[in-house]
This record gives C-alpha cells, sequence and structure tokens, in this order.
C-alpha cells in the first residue's frame, strides 16, 4: 500500500512503515514554544526532573505574542523565558525579532523534519515539506525532554488546485474559499496534501499562508512536496544544504480528494464570528470598518507588505480608518526598510508596529473599542480574538486589506 506524504515523513521518524490510524512514537526535530504557552511548558518541563534539553540547540523560546510586554504579569512570564534560556541553553528569540512561525521558517526548520509547538498555527512549517503541528504546553514538554512525541497518524485530505487565480486573487481567498466550503471542523485532525498546477506556481510565500490556515479548518498539518522554489529559499535563508524532497506514492490512499478551479476563487472574506462564515467581498460593500490590520504569521511577509503599498503608494488611508501594520519578523521589516515600502505606510498614515503578533491576539496593539468592525490578515476571527468581545473581525488577504483601508468599507477597487 502506498504512502501520502505525511505517512512517509512520520515512518522516517517512527523507524517503521506507518499509515493512518496507526499510533506511533516519533522522534522530534524541533520544538517551539511562545510566551503564552511558554511558561507551562517550562514548569511542565522542570517537574519531569530532567537536568537538561534533549537537543537545546533546536528548542525555541519565543516572546511574540505580547512583544513589547504591555504589563507587568506578562513581563514576568517573560523573565521565565529568559531565564529557562540562560539556565538550559534553549534558543531565544525576543522582544522585536518576530512571529514564531514565521522565525522558524525562516531560520529553524527543514523538509523532511518533525516539529511540535505550543502554539497551533505551528503548521505553518508544513510549506517546507515538513510534518509540523500544534500540541499542548505538557506534549511539548516532553518531546523537548526526550526528544520525542506520541500521536496518530492523520489520514489526508488530498486539495488539487488547478488554473489561473483572477488579478487580485491571493492564496488566502483560496484558503477561506476551502474552508467555507467543507467548514471549520470539516478537515479534523486529518493533514491537507496540497497539489496542482496552481500550488506548483505559488511562491514560498503564499504556500505558507496555506500551511499557516490549515488548523483552521481543524487539520492536524498542512503539507507541501518540497520543490525547486522550496530550495531556493532555503539558499536564500543559508540552508541551501538542508533540501531534500520527500514524494507521496502514485498509489498512496486519501481519505477524500478535493478540486478546486481557481479561476472560480473570489475575493473571500471571514465573517463574524467564525472562520468558515464565509462571503465574497461583493457581498460586504455595505460593512463599514474603523480599522485594517496588516501583518501576522498569515501575512505579514515582505510579498504581503508590497501587495499592500502597491495599492498604497501615493494615497491615503480613510479619515475614520485605523491601520496597523506589523512585519512578521525583523528580516521582513529590514527588507520593507530598504524596498522603501515603509515610507509608502506612513505616507498613507498607517501606523508601523514591531514585528510580532500585534492585535491578532488581544493582548496589545490594536484592541477593538465597543461595537468597533476591524477587516485584518489574521487567520482567526473568533469573538473576543482582538481583546473585546463586543468588537467584530472580518478575515481577507492583503489585497483586499489595503482597498478597505483607503475606501473605509470591505472593497477590493
Amino acid at each position: 500500500m502506498g504512502q501520502t506524504l505525511v505517512e512517509k515523513i512520520i515512518s522516517e521518524h517512527a523507524g517503521k512503515k506507518v499509515h493512518s490510524g496507526e499510533l506511533v512514537i516519533s522522534k522530534v526535530d524541533v520544538t517551539a514554544v511562545q510566551d503564552g504557552t511558554g511558561p507551562l511548558t517550562v514548569q511542565e518541563f522542570k517537574k519531569l526532573g530532567k537536568e537538561k534539553l534533549n537537543n537545546p540547540e533546536r528548542t525555541i523560546l519565543f516572546i511574540d505574542h505580547a512583544s513589547p510586554s504591555p504589563r507587568k504579569e506578562l513581563s514576568n512570564t517573560h523573565m521565565v523565558l529568559r531565564e529557562f534560556h540562560k539556565e538550559y541553553g534553549a534558543v531565544l528569540s525576543d522582544v522585536g525579532a518576530g512571529v514564531c512561525h514565521q522565525r522558524l521558517i525562516e531560520t529553524f526548520v527543514n523538509p523532511g523534519e518533525v516539529l511540535v509547538g505550543a502554539d497551533s498555527h505551528t503548521c505553518t512549517s508544513g510549506a517546507l515539506g515538513a510534518f509540523a503541528t500544534g500540541m499542548g504546553s505538557t506534549d511539548v514538554a516532553v518531546a523537548m525532554a526526550l526528544g520525542k512525541t506520541w500521536l496518530k497518524v492523520p489520514a489526508t485530505f488530498k486539495i488539487v488546485v488547478n488554473g489561473k487565480f483572477k488579478p487580485g486573487i491571493c492564496s488566502k481567498d483560496l484558503m477561506l474559499h476551502l474552508i467555507g466550503m467543507i467548514g471549520a471542523d470539516g478537515a479534523t485532525y486529518k493533514a491537507l496534501e496540497f497539489t496542482g498546477e496552481t500550488i506548483d506556481n505559488m511562491s514560498m510565500s503564499e504556500r505558507f499562508t496555506l500551511a499557516n490556515m490549515a488548523v483552521e479548518a481543524g487539520a492536524k498539518c498542512g503539507l507541501f512536496v518540497a520543490d525547486e522554489k522550496t530550495k531556493e529559499f532555503l539558499k536564500q535563508r543559508g540552508r541551501e544544504n538542508k533540501f531534500r524532497q520527500i514524494l507521496p506514492d502514485k498509489d498512496a490512499t486519501y481519505e477524500r480528494v478535493i478540486e478546486i478551479n481557481a479561476e472560480d476563487v473570489p475575493h473571500t472574506v471571514s465573517c463574524p464570528h467564525t472562520v468558515d462564515n464565509t462571503k465574497t467581498v461583493d457581498e460586504l460593500k455595505d460593512v463599514k470598518v474603523n480599522q485594517v490590520y496588516v501583518g501576522t504569521c498569515t501575512n505579514g511577509r515582505i510579498e504581503d507588505l508590497r501587495i499592500v503599498a502597491d495599492i498604497l503608494k501615493g494615497k491615503t488611508v480613510h479619515p475614520d480608518v485605523r491601520m496597523l501594520i506589523s512585519p512578521a519578523s525583523k528580516d521582513v521589516f529590514k527588507q520593507a526598510l530598504k524596498e522603501g515600502l515603509i515610507d509608502i505606510f506612513v505616507e498613507a498614515n498607517a501606523a508601523i508596529l514591531a514585528p510580532g503578533c500585534g492585535p491578532c491576539v488581544g493582548v496589545h496593539a490594536g484592541i477593538l473599542g465597543d461595537g468597533e468592525v476591524c477587516l485584518a490578515t489574521q487567520n482567526r476571527n473568533f469573538q473576543g480574538r482582538m481583546g473585546n468581545t463586543k468588537g467584530f473581525i472580518y478575515l481577507a488577504s492583503p489585497y483586499v486589506a489595503a482597498f478597505t483601508a483607503l475606501n473605509g468599507y470591505i472593497s477590493a477597487s
């Protein structure tokens, strides 16, 4: 019986050929926590009585969710991670370095590896051809200590996308369209394996967006076959020697095959308060917004910022709109400065935030007022997500975000 991509990667790490539904113990290459989940992970790790980490060089502590800290309680949790870094030798990614998922793809994860992180959007690294998944703090603590984890091998949905997008359509539109099709729980504990000519032609940035939001359909991971574009990305990041390609077998068994024609994908928006509550932009032109947020681990990469800058250049954000922009990492920020994008944003009256999660998690920077509406390029719009249960969050692509900021209502032109 042939194997899917996820079955092949886990087989290598389990030391035997495995198929979906099996419970296995798998080796882990990289472990990661962030400042929301990390302190509990540290606590659980210390309960194990281990004197050292299994692999400190590939145990990463990220301070990104409240970065910089907005209050003393969170500052104290940051201290826990900094002290653990000094005591055990784990790698620390501190304030201003960027969002954990962007930093992981930039620096720490390679094709064919297994990454477990105490954050649901750890699946972003699947775009590199790795098995990357989110786990609870205790499970990650065990992986940090032993270099192993246990899991059930997920069945796979094969997502086949062919054709060419219409002008202005982004991979974010495709992912929201897919989630709208199958539901927020439509792929619970499945692997999403993306393939087809549209996927092959996508940039790595576009692929990262798809992998990042796999969990919003309930998926365990989102996976792509590593190819020449993956190799070039790794080369740019100084890791060309880490490139390898793992292919699914032609006779692999898929639980479901979903085919999408890229030409049929519209400008898609997720409406409050669930990601699968999708509508087209044309259906939402009466929705006025108070805030537009561009950034996060979903759409805070340099390619996303270029899209927004091209639309904003020489124009000014609507006077009733606050526009916030946060690069996903320090490297993205530096590149945006180099290309003059930050100047364009500032001239358009957008506010620039430090690299990090920013308003997405509702801890600081951009919390909504009662009844306010925000259109964001983030991945999640649950009630209260941006710090106020009386706020309303719409999710869209950077393209839609830019036009919405200019017009004051949800729009794509």
